[in-house]
């Protein structure tokens, strides 16, 4: 019998199995592709590092900074052989993790299993439906992830324009022209490569704005610096035919827009019916398993952290989950009672588009229909020297923080500009800390660093 089994090898599957072969738990970690999820093999790295080769390419074009170079181009299949060694060598890290805990790892498909007081995860190998073997376990861990959605638009089924997230990591060449559907971070972000790449990319988006959890006045500043790249905001695609892309806006008034390829990055929904949820009689809903702060289901014995249980769809969430599962498991297996629990207010997000952006806490609009009262201010980032010294002129910056009124406790800080992604883990922490702008004054921060900044948004209070 394992003290625990986890279903699902991403972020937090493998993450808590590491914690748990840590504290000397017997664990069983059941993946059906790769170690590493989707974040590693089909999402986070792979994007960044597609991404890291695009920035270096512009970079080479600006002849800024004294540096020049002559004949500059890029090798689409050099970027993309550098994208799988880059993943290979971390899939190998993780598999020598597992090893390094003791954690036993099978490939294929679980399917929990509950009888009374009996809890059993059914293996089944890729190919081989209705075959298994059930292994009994004391607790499970559902980390089964999340799947792109692709929404019931005619013309996407057989369509061989259309392409997801995964597929586009893999072109073996750049499009002229490419349509990308949704204006999230994923679609930002591949617009921003792909521009960076020569496309002309048209972005279509159901809502107002671009990237839903960035403040509304860094977004426009967003949208006019991302290259080659159009938007077509607040309108809905009604049909697909090859690489045609039929869209109304909110007045009804039809447009339509040829390409090359058609992306399809309206988001990700969590995965809950390859591991038998609902069978087990888990609660689900159309976010994902039903979860309290704890990662609990509602049986006894079965957590469900990361992407499954829809609660907040970020690599680094699905970190902190699985450290806050693996707590309670132990916790319960020793008749105990853990004390961690999982908090929201401060988990920061990050675009690693060009330019960069980043947040943390609730926006200003965010605020104001919640009706909480605050204040706000702002500082460009061309008053960092460093800024200055490392970019071309012109390029966008911005810092913008949210305090409540009456207290200065920090509410959000939202960056927009390079190395956003690497700053803003201090300013989750001053909120999370729930720190005052008078306690910020008074922090030292490194200069010249852009990191000031924030110090200078706050200031301006």
């Amino acid at each position: 019998m394992y003290d625990v089994i986890i279903i699902g090898g991403g972020p937090a599957g493998y993450l808590a199995a590491e914690r748990l072969g840590h504290r000397g738990k017997k664990v069983l970690l059941i993946e059906k592709q790769h170690l590493g999820g989707t974040c590693l093999n089909a999402g986070c790295i792979p994007t960044k590092t597609l991404l890291n080769s695009a920035k270096q390419y512009l970079h080479a074009q600006d002849g800024q900074f004294g540096v020049h170079a002559e004949k500059v181009s890029f090798n689409l299949s050099e970027m993309m052989a550098w994208k799988e060694k880059v993943v290979g060598n971390l899939r190998g890290g993780l598999a020598s993790q597992m090893k390094r805990f003791k954690v036993e790892t099978l490939s294929g498909t679980g399917i929990v299993e509950v009888q009374g007081s009996f809890r059993g995860v059914r293996f089944v190998k890729e190919g081989e439906p209705g075959s298994g073997v059930l292994y009994e376990t004391k607790a499970i861990l559902a980390a089964a992830g999340s799947v792109p959605v692709l929404p019931p638009i005619p013309g996407t089924e057989g369509n061989s324009k259309l392409i997801d997230s995964t597929g586009i990591l893999s072109v073996s060449g750049i499009p002229a022209k490419l349509c990308i559907i949704g204006g999230g971070v994923i679609g930002a972000e591949f617009a921003s490569l792909f521009g960076m790449l020569g496309s002309e990319v048209s972005v279509v988006e159901m809502m107002d704005e671009i990237i839903p959890p960035m403040d509304k006045d860094h977004a426009p500043l967003m949208r006019k610096a991302l290259r080659n790249t159009g938007f077509h905001l607040g309108c809905r695609v009604t049909r697909i035919e090859g690489g045609n892309v039929f869209f109304t806006d909110k007045d009804g008034t039809a447009g339509t827009l040829a390409a090359d390829m058609v992306l399809m990055a309206v988001g990700r929904r969590a995965e809950i019916a390859s591991w038998g949820a609902k069978e087990a009689g888990i609660d689900v809903t159309g976010k994902g398993v039903t979860v309290d702060n704890r990662m609990r289901t509602n049986i006894s014995g079965i957590w469900a952290a990361g992407d499954v249980n829809g609660r907040s769809m970020l690599a680094h969430s699905a970190y902190r989950m699985a450290e806050v599962a693996v707590n309670d498991i132990c916790a319960w297996l020793e008749g105990a009672d853990s004390k961690d629990f999982m908090r929201y207010n401060a988990v920061p997000w990050a675009v690693y588009s060009n330019p960069e952006a980043a947040g943390a806490g609730i926006t200003e609009q965010e605020a104001l229909s919640r009706g909480i009262a605050i204040r706000t201010a702002s500082a460009p980032m061309y008053m960092s020297g460093r800024f200055l010294a490392e970019n071309i002129p012109g390029a966008p910056g911005t810092v913008k923080v949210i305090a409540d009124e009456r207290s200065g406790v920090l509410l959000g800080v939202h960056i927009l500009g390079p190395y956003a992604p690497e700053m803003i883990w201090g300013a989750a922490a001053l909120i999370e800390n729930e720190m005052r702008i008078d306690d910020v004054k008074e922090l030292v921060f490194p200069h010249p660093s852009v990191c000031e900044i924030i110090r200078e948004a706050v200031w301006n209070f």
